[in-house]
């Protein structure tokens, strides 16, 4: 496979794909949801796992890609677990201010390093440390208004964290250690995501807005958002899998905060959100912390290929150098045979 600056161009198509999709369908669902009306957010979640589900299904009738089995036990606690992740964050957004709700979104960057720290021992350098605390700074300056502290709402937060990091670093280890591929996990794993959002979405939504969704009166523009947004989450969830497949949970974190800076700029310049040199400041140092993070990646990759490479060939080598000292050894043994004769 191509690179490019050292990247694969699979990842670097991965993260453009994730970018695009995500902000389209950011844009798309504050339409939809402020223009239009329709406040259902986890049910829509629901409706986007089933389409991304039968339109995965199709691919495969078409052999498209191949199915592989994985363990059902695995799949269905993973398939819940993400279900529930979706589940708890709208409920942390329900019950916390927006500005408590984005400090959540950012704790998931420190709690995702200190998770594969301790269970994964993977290092993090502190050059890598520093870029992430820039981008979460500069995210931070950027999102974060008010901050409205409650017991209830802190707690659906802790548990929308931990839930979210361990379904990313599981979406990560899943297809590495049992050689899946984005789309063999996602085509296994969404029928239970969406059966749990499906089940308690309509619930979680009256919960949180007073409104039923069944009762919700549709019309032909609602339901032509609805459709476009649903397509577009299948590109979503699939270049999701991939990212987290070809990279690691915190690079799509970061990646997740490049969407943050690009829905703000979007917002005012497509839907004239209002704008302040607060969010200027704050999406410039979170760019700083991207470029950062990008480049000691990038580099330490480098490095890290170049090690391998070495220890390869030592590796060559050494069974020459210890066969070529056993031929000398043989042959010393025989001529000092051959003196005493």
């Amino acid at each position: 496979m191509g690179e490019m600056g050292g990247i694969p161009l699979g990842v670097i198509g991965a993260l453009f794909l994730s970018v695009a999709s995500s902000v389209s369908i950011v844009i798309c669902n504050k339409a939809l949801m402020s223009n239009l009306g329709f406040p259902f957010a986890t049910t829509l979640t629901s409706w986007h796992l089933v389409v991304t589900f039968c339109t995965l299904h199709v691919a495969h009738r078409f052999n498209l890609f191949e199915s592989k089995s994985v363990d059902m036990k695995t799949v269905i606690l993973f398939g819940l677990l993400n279900g529930i992740s979706i589940g708890f964050l709208n409920l942390s957004l329900g019950f916390n201010s927006i500005g408590f709700y984005q400090m959540t979104k950012l704790a998931i960057i420190p709690f995702t390093v200190l998770l594969e720290t301790l269970f994964l021992n993977k290092h993090f350098s502190q050059k890598i440390k520093f870029a992430l605390f820039l981008l979460l700074v500069g995210v931070g300056i950027a999102s974060v208004t008010d901050m409205q502290l409650n017991c209830l709402g802190t707690i659906l937060s802790l548990l929308a964290i931990l839930t979210t990091c361990v379904g990313q670093i599981l979406t990560n280890t899943i297809q590495k250690r049992l050689n899946v591929s984005s789309t063999q996990l996602l085509y296994q794993s969404a029928p239970f995501q969406a059966a749990v959002l499906f089940i308690s979405g309509p619930l979680v939504d009256q919960f949180l807005t007073k409104k039923n969704v069944f009762a919700y009166k549709y019309n032909p523009l609602v339901m032509t958002f609805i459709l476009l947004s649903c397509v577009i989450a299948v590109a979503v969830n699939f270049s999701t899998f991939m990212v987290l497949g070809k990279t690691s949970p915190v690079t799509y974190q970061v990646l997740g905060h490049l969407k943050t800076c690009l829905v703000l700029l979007l917002g005012y310049t497509l839907l004239h959100d209002p704008f302040s040199i607060r969010n200027v400041v704050g999406i410039l140092v979170a760019m700083g912390g991207m470029v950062l993070y990008s480049y000691f990646c990038t580099q330490e990759s480098k490095k890290k290929q170049s090690d391998d490479l070495v220890k390869e060939k030592e590796d060559v080598r050494t069974p020459l150098i210890m066969g070529v000292q056993e031929k000398e050894n043989v042959e010393g043994k025989k001529l000092a045979k051959d003196s005493v004769v």
